[in-house]
């Protein structure tokens, strides 16, 4: 079995904000938009933030950062976008109305409440798209009704962290074959 090669992304100082060295013995330049294609999906691309920011060494401490920090509502719109959940049923599972999500500018940041559940969903789409195979096949089963979850839509679980941990549960015994 050959080496295999690592390659280490670190931010350009000189080249600005946007751009980050690729460090493989030659320095390229890497747009941010290219940097996500580089780094691992995840929950991450659900909010606008690269996957390292959540994931990698101590995790947890990060997540929990991002959220005391605040997630801002572009976060929000990214994750409209690659949800398919629209302001009105945002709002729902985030208890908010959608007058109150639309006050909100692209910059603004959220509490940690908001932040905290919007979180939780982009993992929760992150992982159904890892055990379907692609986003637009774990969001048709998001709309189904589901018997192992009494028949519901499994939609109507993201109100709350156990519904969502219930969704995750369910997703762990699909990948495992396990159907009740």
């Amino acid at each position: 079995m050959g080496k295999q090669k690592t390659m280490a992304l670190t931010k350009n100082k000189k080249a600005g904000s946007d751009q980050y060295e690729q460090n493989e013995g030659t320095n390229h330049l890497v747009e941010e938009a290219y940097l996500a294609r580089l780094l691992p999906e995840g929950p991450g691309s659900y909010l606008g933030i690269a996957g390292g920011t959540i994931y990698g060494p101590n995790s947890q401490e990060r997540q929990l950062k991002l959220i005391r920090g605040g997630l801002t509502r572009g976060s929000l719109d990214t994750l409209m976008n690659k949800t398919g959940l629209d302001i009105y049923e945002l709002a729902d599972i985030l208890e908010v109305t959608d007058r109150t999500l639309r006050r909100y500018t692209s910059n603004e940041v959220l509490n940690k409440k908001l932040s905290e559940r919007a979180l939780e969903i982009a993992k929760l789409y992150s992982r159904g798209e890892e055990v379907f195979g692609d986003a637009l096949s774990f969001q048709r089963w998001m709309d189904t009704e589901v018997p192992a979850l009494g028949h519901r839509k499994p939609k109507s679980f993201l109100d709350t962290s156990l519904g969502i941990q219930m969704l995750v549960d369910e997703l762990g015994r699909i990948e495992h074959g396990v159907f009740a």
